[in-house]
């Protein structure tokens, strides 16, 4: 395979020339209440070529290897027509050739577990949910794990052959009584050890009870308040509120928000320090390669409170006068990589839990994520579950909780981070440039905001 690769894209009348083979198979089961929706494997396979030339790009996906060579000569034909029409020349950032052989190295692997222990597992999480309550009337059991090979050429000289894993299980119960209904979830993920989904009763246990306890609980009161984000949220938080604002495509298209980014700019207080990695072996959003060929890194993108980078491809980088960060992501081979986070995530600081109710006379404590969106520089987040804190205690479970806010200033009000980083991944994925969903992590500690507004009855 790598000697035929090679050779399509060496000798080109391009400035640069990649092509992208990738194999998966993905296994899914899924459980609606006590029935079995969807159970199988799947295979897919293909590919796409990517060709610049004169400062547009061609680009074309396949199915198949045959007639491969009139393929690669199609892109470049459309990387032509696309230059005569471009408006601003693209500079790839350099990087060195690479000939590596990337192979995933699992903990338990979920290809060694056959169809019927996955479904006989899920199965018996359903029936707990199911038999946890009369209250209890809908278990919503997906699980999915997926196995791709790729391997990548381009006209610098890199091959890579790389191995890839992504699992994920998402665990949802609805609770029903006297004409109203709540639902709760959670969901576990990972790259590299089936085991996070086993021994999970506990975990289905809470949601079922927090799904209960939501019909018993009042609405909070609108207002502002000091709130303490779990670790989960707070991943969420920084992922989608801060890390797509790095995401260096969005940013070099909008001059107003480039200037509001610029590297320098104090967003936080000394203690608060974010990055954005592609090493943590196990997590979503780990790979040692990104899909254009660029080995990943950390990349610190507030450090000591202060901005210090942003997230890359080699043409973003390009246009900016900046290095690469292996930050190139594509959800599959029928589309072009553009710039995606990796595993985001707020650095713990020296606080305890304890340190972090101190002093809260009135304030919330948010858990999980159960939705959001963002816009530009504002966002709002729905917790999944969410308890007053009276006294500097965890007090009343309260519903309707949704945090709103403009990132930059909510950076600024962080004023505790706790020392309990968590490593933990869901079952989601990010969604951006109609590729969706893309395994991704984010992990953080518990955190404390000043002044977040909530809404909620008056």
């Amino acid at each position: 395979m790598k000697a035929f690769l090679t050779a399509l894209v060496r000798g080109k009348p391009v400035d640069y020339l990649e092509i992208r083979l990738e194999e998966s198979e993905t296994t899914r089961v899924e459980f609606q209440g006590k029935r079995l929706e969807n159970i199988g494997k799947s295979l897919s396979y293909g590919g796409n070529i990517r060709a610049l030339v004169g400062g547009g790009w061609g680009f074309v996906s396949f199915n198949s290897l045959e007639g491969l060579e009139e393929k690669v000569d199609l892109a470049i034909r459309q990387a032509r027509v696309a230059a005569s029409l471009a408006t601003e020349p693209v500079r790839l950032a350099q990087v060195p050739a690479v000939e590596d052989v990337v192979r995933v190295r699992p903990v338990v692997s979920p290809r060694e577990i056959n169809l019927e222990r996955k479904k006989d597992l899920l199965e018996g999480y359903a029936r707990l949910i199911l038999n946890y309550s009369s209250e209890i009337v809908s278990a919503s059991i997906r699980y999915f794990d997926k196995f791709s090979r790729l391997h990548f050429a381009n006209s610098e000289g890199s091959y890579i052959e790389q191995e890839k894993m992504d699992m994920g299980c998402n665990v949802a119960a609805t609770a029903a009584a006297n004409g109203q209904s709540q639902s709760a979830h959670t969901g576990f993920g990972g790259s590299n050890d089936f085991s996070f989904i086993v021994g999970k009763e506990k975990e289905v246990e809470e949601v079922c009870h927090t799904a209960i306890s939501l019909m018993r609980a009042e609405p909070i009161v609108g207002g502002q308040y000091p709130v303490i984000l779990d670790p989960h949220l707070a991943g969420v938080f920084i992922h989608e509120a801060f890390g797509h604002l790095s995401e260096s495509d969005g940013l070099h298209e909008n001059e107003n928000m480039r200037k509001v980014m610029t590297l320098g700019t104090r967003f936080g207080q000394e203690f608060l320090n974010v990055y954005d990695s592609g090493l943590d072996e196990g997590a979503r959003g780990h790979l040692v390669y990104d899909d254009e060929g660029v080995r990943t890194q950390k990349t610190y993108l507030i450090k000591n409170g202060v901005l210090v980078g942003r997230l890359h491809s080699r043409e973003t980088a390009g246009k900016m006068g900046e290095e690469p960060t292996g930050n190139a992501r594509a959800i599959t081979y029928q589309f072009p990589p553009i710039v995606r986070m990796r595993n985001t995530c707020i650095e713990p600081g020296e606080a305890s839990f304890e340190d972090l109710l101190r002093g809260v006379n009135l304030g919330v404590y948010a858990k999980g994520a159960y939705g959001g969106q963002t816009n530009g520089e504002m966002f709002t987040f729905t917790a999944g579950e969410a308890y007053m804190i009276r006294n500097g205690q965890v007090a009343e479970l309260v519903k309707d909780v949704t945090l709103t806010g403009n990132v930059f200033r909510t950076l600024k009000n962080i004023d505790l981070i706790g020392r309990d980083f968590t490593i933990f991944d869901s079952a989601g994925g990010c969604g951006k440039g109609g590729q969706m969903p893309l395994p991704v992590s984010h992990w953080a500690p518990h955190v404390r905001i000043q002044n977040v507004v909530i809404g909620g009855k008056k």
